[in-house]
């Protein structure tokens, strides 16, 4: 029988598997088969982001968005994170977001608007609480990204890292 602290570390390194922090290459992403009872649809959520500004997915409505689960610690999301600003620079006047969710269950490398500057990226990024995880159907790794059409449908989940171009062509059809 385990004790119950060394349950949480059994926990956080099978929950994470994904996300290496000193990984020097990308790891293979699972895309994820939706099960019945998982979320398929964006669900209601409001929220504030590291700006202090209001997000809700109101504002997201009759867009294509593309959600991201990140951490600072992570280094796959690292290496998403600039390619996903890309494509909202690139997509956004016809109807694309990107929103970022920052994982705080384990403690930050570094201050969380900080990370982002550095990488050069502005789109939303928002604290996730463990309700708005919850809402998204929990999160079994990080990097975990969704792509929704213009109707809040959910077109695609990966968990792990994605290369930019595999979620332009996948999104480029919904736009």
């Amino acid at each position: 029988m385990l004790r119950p602290g060394l349950w949480f570390t059994v926990l956080a390194v099978v929950g994470f598997a994904g996300c290496q922090q000193h990984s020097a290459s990308p790891t293979k992403p699972k895309e994820a088969v939706l099960s019945a009872n998982e979320v398929s649809r964006l669900p209601e959520f409001s929220a504030r982001d590291l700006e202090g500004n209001a997000i809700s997915s109101a504002d997201l409505r009759g867009k294509v968005v593309l959600i991201d689960f990140w951490a600072t610690w992570c280094q796959p999301c690292k290496q998403e994170m600039p390619g996903y600003q890309r494509l909202a620079d690139l997509y956004g006047p016809r109807g694309f977001a990107v929103v970022g969710f920052k994982f705080a269950t384990m403690k930050d490398t570094e201050e969380p608007k900080r990370f982002a500057k550095k990488l050069g990226v502005h789109y939303p990024l928002v604290v996730a609480s463990d309700d708005l995880i919850q809402k998204f159907g929990g999160i079994e790794g990080l990097p975990t990204t969704l792509l929704y059409d213009r109707r809040g449908v959910l077109h695609k989940k990966v968990i792990g890292f994605e290369y930019t171009e595999t979620f332009e062509a996948d999104l480029k059809p919904l736009l």
